[in-house]
């Protein structure tokens, strides 16, 4: 299955809430990929742009847009970030595919 990384950044709201009521958001989140057929691999919470990091996999793109408009209509994210995951060797084949294809640079 896919690998995904979506960052995220909580709203002010979403904070106070948090701070005043900890939880371990990984549970209703967990929740919500396997409903949709995926797997939470691992949330973090970070320093910087965003506030956390959740790696899951997902049987395709879809999956993972649906999860996240799920997410946001709650009202306690305010931003998203999401990028598809490789393996080094997913990487490398696609790294031997390149080389045989020419593509031709631009003419100027």
């Amino acid at each position: 299955m896919p690998i995904f990384m979506t960052q995220f950044a909580y709203t002010v709201e979403g904070w106070k809430s948090l701070t005043r009521n900890p939880e371990d958001r990984s549970v209703p989140l967990r929740a919500l990929i396997d409903k949709l057929g995926g797997k939470l691999l691992n949330i973090y919470y970070s320093f910087g742009d965003y506030d956390g990091v959740v790696i899951m996999e997902a049987p395709d793109a879809q999956t993972v847009v649906t999860a996240l408009l799920a997410i946001v209509n709650a009202g306690h994210v305010s931003s998203l970030k999401t990028s598809q995951l490789f393996t080094t060797q997913e990487g490398m084949e696609a790294m031997a595919k390149a080389n045989k294809i020419v593509y031709p640079a631009p003419k100027g």
